[in-house]
């Protein structure tokens, strides 16, 4: 297990299209469907689930996940409002994200006006809502064509 923990930090850069902020409570629901509904359209995607080998440092791991991505998008469902203000790790991740203009909010489970009032910077982005998508895999496939055509 140890060899396969060293391999990966030794070979994996960190380059990826999108960089995937998102509730530590979505990480095995939605945030999960969205990360491998992209990479199987594939968009590279940095998504702590699958880029945080065990034993490694999570928050070293994200500083380089979120420099090596060149876009960010940000789950906005309502495990990530008591995330961000709980002040946990996707409240300093989205924190990078709004210092540059490579950020992207996917409103899920909720609306842009209730996102508005936890992070008006963020609601002020251009981004989608699932609830005007037939499904996730759709709104999958239209970030992919914004992302791969960059």
């Amino acid at each position: 297990m140890r060899e396969q923990v060293v391999q990966i930090a030794q070979t994996d850069d960190g380059g990826r299209d999108l960089f995937l902020c998102h509730a530590w409570d979505d990480r095995q629901g939605a945030a999960l469907e969205l990360n491998n509904l992209l990479t199987d359209l594939d968009v590279s995607v940095w998504f702590s689930e699958m880029d945080v080998p065990l034993g490694t440092s999570l928050i070293r791991k994200i500083d380089k996940g979120l420099a090596g991505s060149r876009a960010g998008i940000v789950l906005v469902t309502p495990a990530l409002f008591t995330s961000l203000n709980n002040e946990g790790i996707a409240a300093q991740e989205l924190s990078a994200l709004l210092a540059t203009d490579r950020v992207i909010p996917i409103v899920h489970g909720t609306t842009f006006d209730e996102l508005r009032r936890v992070s008006p910077l963020l609601a002020a982005r251009s981004g989608l809502d699932t609830a005007n998508y037939s499904s996730l895999e759709e709104v999958a496939t239209k970030i992919a064509d914004t992302v791969l055509l960059d």
